[in-house]
């Protein structure tokens, strides 16, 4: 089911792009990042109105007179929490939901690069099994995987005075980390389940940086596209915290 609900439309779909544009696989990745997040807009904007709700219930009496009457007591205070939450629909992880969506697409597009990429006579035999009769093997074999400086079948990095920079890894930590911080509401002192969300914030930019700098820099184009689309995203329909970025400042 893997293969045949992700894996081989992914191919395909990357494989169409490619061919369509001229043979130029980053590219591809880069309009197929575009068509990911045109596809799963309305996730994004439920989540930016969940994250809206966040943002409200800062100022609101009840949620303040809650944590001043709990302070004391966590338990009762984060039970008071999630009532509230559940009462407002609102999800206190919202800020972390474009990562978690990305999970899936970040695997299928790995092994669709590699499957796309194939370079042994077996794997050519596994990919001519997996297109679609539209595709022809013959009009995109072999793949150009030569982007700007970057191989996209390998692990990117630039000899910085003989030390591999994984630059691509770099530019993903900073734009996954922008853009988390701009989805995370500010919160009140107690408040466990936005301090959970703002760990995340942190722990998951470092997290697709180890995956961009061990897998196919075509994942890291991915990821830096992504990242830079949701920013402008947010940016555009004025929901970003800009406040966020800057350390100590509400």
């Amino acid at each position: 089911m893997w293969d045949t609900y992700i894996i081989i439309p992914m191919t395909n779909v990357l494989l169409f792009i490619y061919e369509i544009i001229g043979h130029n696989f980053g590219i591809a990745i880069i309009l197929f990042t575009i068509l990911v997040r045109a596809i799963t807009w309305p996730l994004t904007a439920q989540q930016l109105k969940g994250t809206q709700g966040m943002q409200e219930l800062q100022k609101d009496k009840e949620w303040l007179s809650i944590q001043k009457k709990y302070k004391n007591d966590k338990e009762k205070l984060a039970s008071e929490q999630m009532r509230i939450y559940k009462e407002r629909g609102i999800n206190p992880f919202g800020s972390c939901l474009p990562t978690i969506i990305q999970f899936p697409v970040i695997i299928g597009l790995y092994q669709s690069i590699i499957r796309s990429l194939a370079a042994t006579p077996l794997s050519l035999l596994n990919m001519s099994r997996s297109l679609y009769s539209f595709l022809d093997i013959s009009s995109v074999i072999p793949l150009n995987s030569k982007f700007l400086w970057m191989d996209l079948g390998r692990p990117e990095s630039i000899d910085v005075f003989g030390f591999a920079l994984p630059t691509l890894a770099v530019i993903v930590v900073i734009t996954s980390y922008i853009q988390s911080k701009l989805m995370t509401p500010p919160s009140n002192p107690g408040d466990q389940s936005a301090a959970m969300g703002n760990m995340m914030s942190i722990y998951m930019p470092f997290l697709m940086g180890y995956f961009a700098m061990t897998f196919a820099s075509g994942l890291a184009l991915y990821f830096i596209t992504s990242n830079l689309l949701g920013i402008a995203q947010y940016a555009m329909m004025g929901r970003a915290n800009w406040n966020n970025l800057i350390p100590g400042r509400k």
